[in-house]
């Protein structure tokens, strides 16, 4: 499998703040390291605030100080609302918030709040989260909000009449199903914000050797390893969605090292997307005053 070029970019970040979840590991730490280095000050979402203090002594610190850690649990929505109270406390301005963490493929689990692992943690808490963060986000305008999602996406579908997968559960059809989400809420969330100066873009990072494939087997582990790309390489098309100035007028996208790609036709169905927001919104309990409001063009 061809792996995506480094992106080389000059651009500097001094004086803005990125939140990136899942920061401890993989793509996202990876992510942390480079965005540190160009100055930007970084406030990391962990779910072990031990794993993350040994993740913080491997980034260099950069102009923009010492990374904050807060803990987060995004299979919690009360741990996402104090996650995002904290933020809101400390920081007028958020210019790039990257929803990274996720699980894959794991046998079938519930959140806190009973939702299916898959789908509460990969798309609703990230949903949540980006609710509590527009203020933010529109203060710091332009800025950026950036959703890792997946080539699995194009395998999957909404299963609107049984979201949780109560019925019919399979490991990789809630991963699908969940980076479906993923790649819709992108499209919805770019419509509701146009004209906001806050733009929104779907990752595809690669096949990339991170904890995720924990709950695959050593045989599957094994078959594709020789496939998988770095996590430094699996986060370039994220930095590139970040960073690249070309950007600056596009929204709603799905990118695939480091260009834009066309997505599934399910993942392009508009009534799709709005359908899946509004029953997000339902399950996270947010009134019709939370949501953010379409600006005039």
């Amino acid at each position: 499998m061809p792996w995506n070029p480094m992106y080389r970019s000059v651009a500097r970040l001094d004086g803005k703040t990125a939140v990136i979840t899942g920061a401890n590991s993989g793509i996202g730490k990876e992510t942390a390291r480079d965005l540190g280095r160009r100055g930007a000050r970084l406030i990391l979402g962990v779910r072990s605030l031990e794993r993350g203090e040994e993740a913080l002594r491997e980034l260099t610190v950069g102009a923009g100080g010492e990374p904050l850690l807060l803990q987060l649990d995004l299979a919690s929505l009360e741990s996402v609302r104090c996650f995002a109270a904290a933020v809101r406390q400390r920081e007028s301005k958020v210019h790039l918030l990257i929803n990274n963490a996720g699980v894959m493929a794991c046998p079938r689990a519930e959140t806190a709040d009973g939702f299916e692992l898959q789908l509460g943690t990969n798309h609703l808490g990230h949903f949540l989260l980006t609710h509590l963060l527009l203020d933010q986000l529109r203060a710091a305008a332009p800025a950026r909000v950036i959703n890792l999602s997946s080539l699995a996406h194009t395998k999957g579908q909404m299963y609107f009449d049984d979201l949780m997968l109560t019925k019919d559960y399979g490991d990789w059809k809630a991963y699908c199903q969940s980076k479906l989400a993923n790649v819709l809420f992108t499209r919805e969330l770019a419509r509701r914000l146009v004209g906001s100066g806050v733009t929104t873009y779907a990752v595809h990072p690669g096949v990339v050797r991170t904890e995720l494939w924990r709950h695959q087997g050593s045989c599957m582990r094994g078959l594709i390893r020789p496939a998988l790309r770095t996590p430094e390489q699996g986060a370039q098309t994220t930095l590139y969605c970040a960073l690249a100035p070309e950007l600056d007028t596009v929204s709603g996208r799905y990118y695939a090292d480091c260009k834009e790609t066309t997505p599934s036709r399910r993942a392009r169905s508009d009534e799709d997307a709005a359908r899946l927001w509004a029953v997000s919104e339902q399950l996270v309990g947010l009134s019709s005053t939370d949501e953010p409001e379409q600006s005039p063009q």
